[in-house]
């Protein structure tokens, strides 16, 4: 959607970006704060969650968790909030005549919670359910366990439920206190937004009732540390094999990296005729698979990852061993470069179709470190991707021999070696 971004830097600390799309008929809110479980005790790991829970419920404008729902959503409003290891986000989305409206529940939601007792423990409650559904994802559990494994600051599942019950509601308020400031607060609102729409929201905002606080508290240290065996994790009713294959680069990637990985992991998994998922269909070993890549503060990270029947697993892992080695030689034709662009080219230009997905756009990037995206600069970014840079940026993720191998199955550890076995060479 065609746009326009103005970032705003507030007298109490608090930054953010005010996204104006003409004429757009929603408007979507998206609140963050870095206050993710990285910054309690490991004891009290859920603390962040609970909060956030709780947050969204009674406060001083409407005293009940139900009745502030009723009010927020009665003319179809949506709201929600998310936590995660570095942060906690809020979000809302909104027809544009209620706009303000809406602005000001939120604010009034994040600012003024009152922490109830007897909402504390309906949402304990609630987390306990969310964490136990979520607890039967065998693929969300390996890739806990790896991450945890690699040294990174997670917690399964499983572990989040046992430590639960040293949560308490005095835990709920300190950590609100630490981590609600104004300094430590940064937000992406888009809509339709005038200017003077765009000076009522930053006045908003600059008056919230939060201590101004001493800045954007600090992003964890965290190196990854390579694994000396595979991570397995013995399940008698998994019939077929969960995996994960991860490898890490100790530094942060610089734009033009970024690009090229994103374009060969376009090329090897993304989509049905690509080189390693459409070469293992096409010999029907597996239905699906992926892999993305990550950066953290200090580090970047490409996985692989997919469900396979143990019988096709081998037959699987020799064609990534053998595509991943092609890609290292530079055998990579300049068509199959330029059809991945295009691929790049309308998976970007549908990314922007809505408010709140142009919105999404900035977002990610800006919490993490308050840089402001080029939107309008992508696709030139992706021209400019060549098969030198490509091959490169694919040799420097495996050029420290930071990796590993994750599996969930009932296979035994024996066979998941022997796959670690077919993939190391890699590295070497």
């Amino acid at each position: 959607m065609k746009h326009t971004v103005h970032e705003v830097e507030l007298s109490n600390g608090a930054r953010g970006l005010l996204i104006n799309i003409p004429d757009a008929s929603v408007m979507t809110f998206e609140v963050n704060f870095r206050a993710g479980e990285y910054l309690v005790p490991k004891v009290k790991w859920e603390t962040p969650h609970i909060m956030e829970h709780v947050l969204l419920g009674a406060n001083e404008l409407i005293p009940k968790a139900r009745i502030f729902q009723a009010e927020f959503e009665k003319n179809g409003a949506y709201s929600n909030a998310s936590t995660g290891s570095y942060d906690i986000t809020y979000e809302a989305e909104c027809a544009d005549f209620e706009w303000d409206r809406i602005a000001d529940l939120l604010l009034t939601a994040i600012t003024k919670p009152l922490f109830l007792e007897e909402e504390f423990i309906a949402e304990f409650g609630n987390v306990v359910e969310e964490l136990s559904m979520r607890s039967n994802k065998h693929e969300r559990h390996l890739s806990l366990a790896l991450r945890e494994a690699f040294g990174f600051k997670v917690l399964t599942d499983q572990k989040r439920i046992a430590l639960i019950d040293n949560v308490t509601l005095p835990d709920i308020r300190n950590h609100y206190t630490r981590t609600h400031t104004a300094s430590n607060m940064r937000f992406v609102i888009a809509g339709n937004l005038p200017k003077n729409r765009q000076k009522l929201l930053a006045g908003l905002i600059e008056s919230i009732e939060l201590d101004n606080g001493g800045g954007r508290l600090e992003l964890p240290t965290e190196k990854p540390r390579p694994l000396e065996k595979p991570l397995y994790i013995h399940n008698s009713s998994v019939k077929n094999l969960y995996f994960f294959l991860d490898t890490f680069m100790g530094r942060r990637m610089e734009d033009h990296e970024a690009d090229a990985l994103s374009l060969i992991n376009t090329m090897l998994t993304e989509t049905l005729y690509s080189r390693i998922l459409g070469k293992a269909r096409e010999h029907g070993l597996v239905y699906g698979m992926g892999s993305s890549f990550g950066q953290t503060k200090d580090s970047s990270n490409w996985w692989f990852g997919s469900q396979v029947m143990p019988k096709n697993a081998p037959a699987l892992f020799k064609i990534i061993t053998n595509e991943l080695g092609l890609v290292f030689k530079g055998e990579l034709a300049e068509d199959e470069i330029i059809s991945a662009k295009q691929y790049a080219l309308g998976r970007y230009q549908r990314s922007g179709q809505t408010v709140s997905g142009t919105a999404a756009g900035y977002a990610g990037r800006y919490f993490f470190d308050d840089h402001i995206e080029d939107y309008y600069k992508i696709p030139e970014r992706i021209d400019a991707v060549t098969k030198e840079r490509i091959v490169k940026v694919s040799r420097d993720m495996f050029a420290e021999k930071t990796w590993g191998l994750g599996a969930l199955g009932s296979s035994g550890e024996p066979f998941v070696e022997d796959l670690r076995h077919h993939v190391a060479g890699l590295w070497e």
